[in-house]
């Protein structure tokens, strides 16, 4: 089983590449590393970087320098970052070291692009626009994207671990989410729809009116509003799982597409779904079924994507070692490579013996790789867990 840890650019620029790839291979006892080559914005405490101990990251960034012939005739075009010359330097000094180098890549949680160019971002049953994230169905959206992936390919990468390449649900968009009144499972569901002309048009072409299902959302809504209660989030209505399936196959055909431009450039494309995430992310106790049961919220068909796809990651954000193995035994039902992120601190691991276990489960289930989450985050001594769980 091979094994990674995923870091920034900025961790590499801050505390120069041999002393990161020094700590990864030898401290950590790791076998290749995942540098995110374009990211979305935050404000991360980073415990151990002798330059920025609080970095507010740049929106939407490319951490490398781009090839201008991936981009001509693209509408989006995202910043480059003042990191962006670590990344070419590290992929080569990694690759001397025998280490396996994978980008992580943000695709359409990009708030530079969107506010750049509002049309493209998704539009809510009301007509607001989210101005934080790209929409799947966008045909500039979906260009942008296979540049992207076309890009990341040619700086010599193993493999493009894919993030945000779906639909967002109402959540973890901008900084200061506030909702003063009661917002159940369906109605965040609903509100995180998006119903932009592409994604109409996409509804319609599955045989879906999704200007019907738009209005039925936002009379839904406006009764949520007012006071009234909610159904369960699994009740849908015909019309409304038609348009949930039409989602489904838009972000399957963009996965597609950004596999084969990863492929062209000589990348595996590795698709992250984060229910996981959506489940276990601020506390590493999730709860209820496995996260691969909601990915479906999120516009993600599981099985067609192993089907599309050279692999899939699952987020393994839970403190107890069950848990991890109920969510992977879900995702193994659908065949094909998988690997899975796991955090070495808390919420989720607290000593040696919990993280051993969540990665003996990970070799127990025949897993491709084992990521951890995240260099620049952690503790150093957050190493010492990985090189022992990795050697048990």
């Amino acid at each position: 089983m091979q094994s990674s840890i995923f870091t920034f650019a900025t961790d590499l620029a801050d505390e120069g590449i041999e002393t990161v790839l020094d700590n990864v291979q030898h401290r950590g006892g790791l076998g290749g590393i995942t540098i995110a080559a374009a990211y979305h914005e935050g404000r991360d405490v980073f415990p151990h970087n002798p330059v920025r101990k609080v970095r507010f990251l740049e929106s939407g960034a490319l951490f490398f320098p781009p090839d201008e012939s991936h981009w001509r005739g693209v509408r989006l075009r995202p910043p480059v970052s003042e990191a962006a010359r670590a990344f070419p330097a590290a992929v080569a000094t990694a690759a001397d070291r025998g280490l396996v180098v994978n980008a992580w890549t943000v695709f359409l949680h990009n708030g530079a692009l969107a506010e750049s160019a509002p049309d493209c971002a998704p539009e809510n049953a009301f007509g607001d626009r989210y101005p934080v994230d790209l929409c799947p169905a966008n045909p500039d959206v979906r260009e942008y994207a296979e540049a992207l992936a076309a890009d990341v390919a040619g700086q010599g990468v193993a493999a493009i671990v894919s993030e945000s390449l779906h639909y967002h649900p109402l959540e973890h968009g901008v900084a200061h989410e506030r909702y003063f009144v009661p917002l159940g499972e369906r109605a965040r569901f609903l509100l995180g729809l998006c119903f932009c002309p592409h994604c109409l048009a996409a509804a319609q072409r599955s045989g879906v009116d999704g200007e019907t299902v738009r209005d039925a959302a936002r009379d839904e809504l406006e009764d949520v509003f007012a006071g009234a209660g909610e159904e369960p989030l699994g009740t849908m209505e015909s019309s409304l799982a038609g348009y949930v399936r039409a989602r489904a196959e838009t972000v399957t055909t963009l996965a597609a597409a950004v596999a084969g431009a990863a492929r062209a450039g000589g990348a595996r494309l590795e698709f992250i779904d984060l229910s996981g995430a959506v489940k276990g992310y601020a506390t590493g106790r999730p709860e209820g079924q496995p996260a691969a049961a909601i990915a479906w919220r999120l516009g993600v068909d599981l099985p067609a994507l192993t089907d599309v796809c050279d692999g899939l990651e699952a987020i393994g954000y839970a403190a107890d070692p069950a848990r991890v193995r109920l969510d992977l035994e879900a995702y193994r039902i659908f065949g094909g490579d998988l690997s899975v992120v796991l955090r070495p601190m808390p919420p989720d691991s607290d000593s040696a013996s919990n993280l051993r276990e969540k990665v003996r489960i990970a070799r127990e289930l025949g897993l491709r790789r084992v990521d951890f989450y995240h260099y620049g985050l952690m503790r150093l001594d957050a190493l010492d867990l990985i090189r022992e769980a990795l050697e048990s």
